[in-house]
């Protein structure tokens, strides 16, 4: 049966998160419906990533098998004048019958976005977390540096989707910043645990605002209890921004899945010297 690749953008913030629920409208739901529209035919959309309630996406993957003749311009043409105007269809390939997008993907990628400046912005503030009082880059670049590597994530787990275990791979951890005040976390893993990209945030955020040391990431990952982390930062600040695939042949379409957003603007500046900030490659993974 053909094997559809979609790669999506989405404004989270009337949505209950990417997962179909009972109650509330999702992202999932909304493609769902319009690819039965289109082909007739009830299908299952399997996402790469299920983002929370009020995250956003700039490239999303996402597949689904269905026994169509349509081909991959004319669903991209379709699903993009049938779904509402905050989900769009970046980009839909033909894949092998085995593709998974969550199971085949060797990685993602987030972005989380922070305005720190004394005055709020009326533009773009469900994009973004803001902050007024001024934070400690460097100590949040130190701190982030921590997060490098094999470690156990369990005290940046939240409550309600229990894993098998809590070990994750991540590759990059960095901030940058650009103009007028505005920061980005940059992060790359093998894998989340639920809400440990905003948990993470909201502890780098104590350490910028001297709450907590850079060293103490190492005791509170040691930890384990969710407790010893800072606050979850809002939803809203938070992008999926891509899904990397280990080889060309669940790649597809644009090779890193990324609607073309793997290397920020030439505008933003890092607020480090020395290059993009900290990063690990560990032997048994591509790294990107």
């Amino acid at each position: 049966m053909p094997n559809f690749k979609l790669i999506i953008e989405y404004d989270g913030t009337a949505y209950r998160g990417w997962q179909r629920q009972a109650v509330g409208p999702t992202v999932q739901a909304e493609i769902e419906r319009a690819i039965a529209r289109m082909t007739r035919t009830h299908i299952t959309l399997i996402g790469a990533g299920r983002t929370d309630a009020g995250v956003h996406a700039l490239g999303q993957a996402a597949n689904f098998r269905c026994d169509t003749r349509l081909t991959c311009e004319a669903i991209l043409k379709g699903l993009n004048s049938l779904l509402p105007s905050d989900i769009a269809i970046r980009d839909c390939c033909p894949m092998p019958e085995e593709f998974h997008a969550r199971f085949a993907a060797i990685s993602k990628r987030y972005h989380y976005h922070i305005l720190n400046r004394a005055d709020r912005a009326a533009v773009g503030r469900n994009y973004a977390w803001f902050l007024h009082r001024p934070l400690d880059m460097k100590a949040m670049q130190q701190a982030a540096g921590r997060l490098l590597g094999r470690q156990d994530f369990k005290a940046f787990e939240s409550a309600g989707s229990p894993r098998a275990h809590t070990q994750r791979t991540v590759m990059h951890a960095d901030w940058i910043a650009e103009e007028d005040r505005r920061l980005t976390f940059r992060i790359q893993a093998d894998g989340f645990l639920r809400g440990m990209v905003r948990n993470i945030v909201g502890t780098l955020v104590a350490v910028g605002l001297g709450k907590l040391d850079p060293q103490d990431m190492g005791a509170i990952l040691a930890s384990r209890d969710r407790r010893r982390a800072g606050v979850t930062a809002p939803a809203r600040g938070l992008f999926l921004v891509e899904v990397h695939y280990g080889c060309r042949r669940h790649s597809g379409g644009e090779a890193a899945g990324s609607g073309g957003f793997e290397r920020p603007p030439s505008r933003l500046k890092t607020a480090m010297s020395g290059g993009i900030g900290c990063q690990h490659h560990p032997s048994n993974m591509e790294s990107h």
